[in-house]
């Protein structure tokens, strides 16, 4: 499983070595933080992948050459959730392109391929997990958080949460201790403080996510540590089936998010004041409230004027 030998010991606490990696991007991206108008002081914010039908005039300048998005991008934001590469590994040019195209500081999160978390399921997948990590490793030190997103899966699949975790588990042994891993499942009722624990167990980040299927940290019936890592990972991603009833075309937003947003100021505010927690990523998608630039430059205003 592990692409190259491994640079720091697989141990749940972070070692300095691993602190200071983390740190790294974030006092680089601190020092755009003023240029950058989608972005705050320890929290990089993003949306998810860089281009979208409607971007070209309303994020994008008119008559902008689509191989100019990237670099314009990384302009206003510090960093980006590449939704790509959940259906296929890219090939190493166009990691190199993405690398070329962005300064120094700017950080980019990938998506697992779907044929690790949803075809194999962590299972008989090395080949496929070392090409892809492997192929991120080209971003050097643009490399972000690497997440896994799985789907609820039916229950022939796995009927219990035990029955998940006795393939996870044995997976995230495995994974190396000094690159960012995020898990995100779509499983209510696999929500718990138990789960909880065993990504906190290999310093993996808990998904946090404002979808239509599961609850958001505010709504949890059972109040758990949702810090699972030296570093917090959230996903405004909302209803795909239902915006989709207004929309495609994803210029404007459509559905006022602002009551959500403020509770996600609060849960902000206390991850910022988390000790353990050395940085904040976050991305926007379409689907959450009709134009991701536009749901980042919201919290962002209730960021700085909440008080």
């Amino acid at each position: 499983m592990n692409p190259k030998p491994p640079k720091v010991a697989p141990i749940s606490q972070p070692t300095l070595f691993q602190v200071e990696k983390l740190e790294e991007p974030t006092e680089l991206a601190g020092e755009a933080k003023n240029e950058r108008p989608y972005s705050l002081p320890g929290i990089l914010l993003g949306t998810s992948a860089f281009t979208a039908n409607g971007w070209q005039g309303s994020f994008y300048p008119p008559g902008m050459n689509l191989r100019d998005f990237l670099s314009y991008y990384a302009t206003q934001f510090a960093t980006v959730e590449v939704d790509s590469t959940f259906y296929g590994c890219p090939s190493a040019s166009t990691v190199s392109n993405w690398s070329a195209r962005t300064p120094n500081d700017f950080i980019f999160s990938v998506k697992v391929p779907q044929i690790i978390t949803h075809e194999k399921v962590l299972v008989d997948c090395d080949s496929e997990f070392e090409e892809f990590v492997k192929t991120m490793d080209i971003l050097g030190p643009k490399l972000g958080p690497m997440v896994f997103q799985f789907p609820s899966f039916d229950r022939w699949k796995f009927p219990t949460q035990d029955s998940f975790l006795a393939v996870l588990i044995p997976f995230l042994k495995k994974l190396q201790a000094d690159y960012k891993f995020v898990v995100e499942i779509r499983n209510k009722t696999w929500l718990d403080a138990k789960f909880a624990d065993v990504l906190r167990e290999h310093n993996v980040a808990l998904a946090l996510t404002d979808t239509s299927f599961m609850p958001r940290p505010w709504e949890l019936k059972q109040k758990f540590d949702l810090v699972t890592a030296d570093f917090a990972y959230v996903r405004w991603l909302g209803d795909r089936k239902g915006i989709e009833k207004q929309t495609t075309t994803w210029d404007k937003t459509v559905i006022d998010r602002t009551s959500d947003l403020k509770n996600w100021v609060d849960v902000f505010k206390s991850l910022a004041s988390n000790t353990k927690v050395l940085k904040i990523f976050a991305f926007s998608n379409n689907h959450y409230a009709g134009h991701g630039p536009a749901t980042v430059k919201l919290f962002v205003d209730l960021w700085n004027t909440k008080k």
